[in-house]
């Protein structure tokens, strides 16, 4: 696989339900203009991945997703600053992603929260944001997409002293299956990468295990995160395909009925029109 590492996962066979990449960064993988976008989801559709959620994590990033959300009907986006990136968060800086949040096609706040892995943002500026973040999630009425590494606890904190949205997505679940219990408890929507597909990746099928169908989403987070067996190539939002074949063989279930039920979810949490008899790969959104 050593000689293979830069190049991408075949295409797999279209699902036989389109599903949703609830979280994807289209810019990073490489997409710079409208046709750039309509290649990739075009691919994305190949395989059944019909519609997608590209994500910000800066300011330059939130203006291009929302642009890119009216490049193409399959695409929709996530405007926020990544925890990461808030150490100089400004009042100009929130008024910009305010102003993108209130856009049509933008569905959600995203991604905020917490990341303790990384020691480029001091806890506290992380925590100040977040907590914009999710006032601005409420004030726009639309899903808080959060990123939470290393930091569930302070997130739970901080949901509870602010009183969380609605409708609220941990992205790339990361945690075990008390947390996950914890979540769904508390009405929240948790999203898998590929890396429930990963052989050491036994606490998140667990988590998986006990995650209702509808508060279950698929995601790819491309290009990070590419699904066994291609780990380590480049990830596009099409191998969502092999991911949500992953749960359904994870979870007992049939694939086809898996798909139906992570779009529904997908729709309702992101406002999303309904797929109910549309075929695999098709642009009428």
């Amino acid at each position: 696989m050593t000689e293979r590492r830069g190049e991408r996962p075949p295409v797999p066979e279209a699902l036989p339900f389109p599903v949703v990449d609830s979280h994807t960064h289209l810019d990073a993988c490489g997409a710079k203009n409208a046709a750039d976008v309509t290649e990739m989801v075009d691919r994305a559709a190949a395989a059944g991945v019909g519609r997608v959620v590209t994500v910000a994590d800066d300011l330059a990033a939130a203006r291009w997703a929302a642009q890119a959300a009216m490049w193409d009907p399959r695409v929709f986006a996530a405007v926020a600053v990544h925890p990461t990136r808030t150490a100089g968060f400004t009042e100009a800086d929130r008024a910009v992603i305010e102003e993108l949040a209130r856009q049509p096609r933008v569905v959600a706040v995203g991604e905020t929260g917490l990341d303790y892995y990384w020691d480029y943002s001091p806890p506290e500026a992380q925590q100040e944001a977040f907590r914009w973040h999710i006032d601005l999630a409420k004030r726009v009425g639309k899903p808080l997409m959060i990123h939470d590494r290393d930091a569930h606890e302070d997130i739970f904190r901080i949901l509870s002293e602010e009183g969380a949205p609605p409708k609220v997505v941990f992205h790339c679940f990361s945690g075990d299956a008390e947390f996950a219990r914890r979540c769904v408890d508390a009405g929240y929507a948790l999203s898998f990468a590929g890396t429930v597909t990963f052989r050491n990746a036994r606490a998140l099928r667990d988590a998986l295990a006990v995650i209702p169908s509808y508060q279950l989403l698929v995601e790819t987070d491309a290009p990070f995160l590419t699904p066994h067996p291609f780990r380590g190539r480049p990830n596009e939002p099409y191998c969502a395909a092999y991911t949500l074949r992953a749960l359904a063989q994870f979870r007992g279930v049939d694939v086809e009925s898996l798909a139906e039920e992570v779009t529904a979810t997908a729709e309702r949490v992101f406002d999303l029109p309904r797929t109910t008899d549309r075929e695999p790969g098709s642009r009428d959104v």
